[in-house]
């Protein structure tokens, strides 16, 4: 294991170009190997959260890059990998959020996810002779700097949103949002 529990060989660098950008099989076995990984690196957070150099640690064990060490994760959030996901400085996500990072997620300076904000980047296909073969697409989403997601907004896959911008609570966001 690597410091960031991730098995020898599966840096995130490496993990984040396997699942960027193309197709991904549902059931593979290292990919459901990679998110029980993610899920002890957030279990880990838990349990130093009242050290806040061990915190920060964790944090920067748990994201492909961290921008600062005043990143605030509150507990529990749910992420698929982890490695995929890139913040910026200042970065705060509230309880009961969940991210899907089968394709990068990059995320700027000064945002914050509110409560149970969920962003999503794989895709299944629509047609139902497609989904059986449990072959999905991921689409990178991007969040720009000085972002505010309100609770329980949910980001569709592929979606970039601008600098400034004020997602209200509860929306969908299906579309890009240009800069504010």
């Amino acid at each position: 294991m690597t410091s960031n529990g991730l098995s020898e060989g599966n840096t995130p660098a490496k993990q984040s170009r396997d699942l960027t950008g193309k197709s991904i099989t549902g059931g593979n076995l290292n990919i459901q190997q990679r998110q029980r990984e993610a899920k002890k690196r957030l279990a880990r957070l838990t349990l130093v959260r009242h050290n806040p150099e061990e915190y920060q640690q964790a944090i920067r064990e748990i994201f492909g890059s961290v921008g600062d060490d005043q990143a605030v994760i509150e507990s529990p959030v749910y992420l698929d990998f982890g490695y995929s996901i890139h913040v910026g400085k200042r970065f705060r996500m509230h309880a009961m959020c969940v991210i899907l990072d089968s394709a990068r997620v990059e995320i700027g300076d000064n945002v914050v996810l509110g409560p149970a904000v969920q962003v999503y980047t794989p895709q299944h296909p629509v047609d139902p002779a497609l989904r059986l073969t449990r072959v999905y697409h991921a689409y990178p989403v991007k969040i720009g700097n000085n972002v505010v997601v309100g609770s329980s907004a949910i980001i569709l896959p592929g979606v970039t949103i601008g600098n400034g911008v004020t997602i209200g609570a509860g929306a969908v966001v299906t579309k890009d949002v240009p800069d504010n």
